[in-house]
């Protein structure tokens, strides 16, 4: 469901965009604003994931507008001018539509609002109970993790500089969801891999740039459950 919150300084525009609105299934209007500084007063009290901005407005701009809640809520830029759309992007808003708005191009716009709404934002670290206590570990540190021979419901992961932690009772289902899929992914039930530490990859094995005892490489099997996810990943 997308909710969004309209700013524009005219109330017909307003009233125009709430009515196409509503013609499109699964988004509410929660709330319509002709003035930034109340906008701007009120947004982070609303329940809303997105806001439709005009991005001519007197007093403040909607890139301004948005400049200013970028980082918390998804846009949708509305204007008549089309010298703006290059600024617009550059803030890495969801859409920009010109007026006079039709149906069908706003239905396009709220079409890729969805897919960026509904796909989950993976945080760039992990933060859990280890053997050292409550820790943050940051994804891009993390070289390997295998489930721990001591105690099953624990993992133990290396780290890029040989430093090992251990999660203490964490699911590979809960700890992948934790993970970035791009930089990471399970070579069989008891393993998974960072793929910046994969050096040769095969049909069968990974062989690692993890080294142990500073001579030999991590060899890792790779399951046959996983061996097409794998080969995806690569472009195989």
């Amino acid at each position: 469901m997308i909710k969004c919150v309209i700013l524009d300084d005219e109330l017909l525009a307003i009233s125009y965009l709430k009515l196409l609105c509503e013609q499109i299934e699964n988004v509410e209007v929660v709330k319509a604003f002709n003035d930034p500084k109340i906008f701007l007063n009120e947004i982070d009290n609303l329940d809303c994931n997105l806001c439709i901005l005009d991005i001519e407005m007197p007093g403040m701009t909607g890139l301004q507008v948005a400049e200013l809640i970028s980082d918390s809520k998804k846009i949708i830029f509305t204007t008549a001018y089309k010298e703006y759309a290059a600024e617009a992007f550059d803030l890495n808003v969801v859409d920009y539509v010109r007026k006079p708005i039709k149906k069908e191009r706003l239905i396009q716009a709220f079409e890729k609002a969805k897919e960026l709404v509904s796909a989950p934002q993976k945080k760039d670290f992990i933060e859990w109970n280890t053997n050292i206590g409550k820790t943050i570990l940051f994804t891009e540190q993390i070289a390997y993790i295998k489930t721990s021979e001591i105690d099953s419901r624990d993992k133990d992961i290396i780290l890029n500089d040989g430093t090992t932690i251990v999660l203490k009772n964490l699911s590979f289902k809960s700890l992948l969801e934790m993970l970035p899929t791009k930089d990471f992914a399970q070579v069989n039930k008891k393993e998974i891999i960072a793929l910046s530490s994969i050096k040769i990859f095969s049909t069968n094995e990974i062989i690692t740039s993890i080294s142990v005892d500073g001579e030999n490489f991590i060899k890792l099997q790779i399951g046959d459950t996983y061996k097409n996810s794998l080969l995806e990943m690569f472009g195989k």
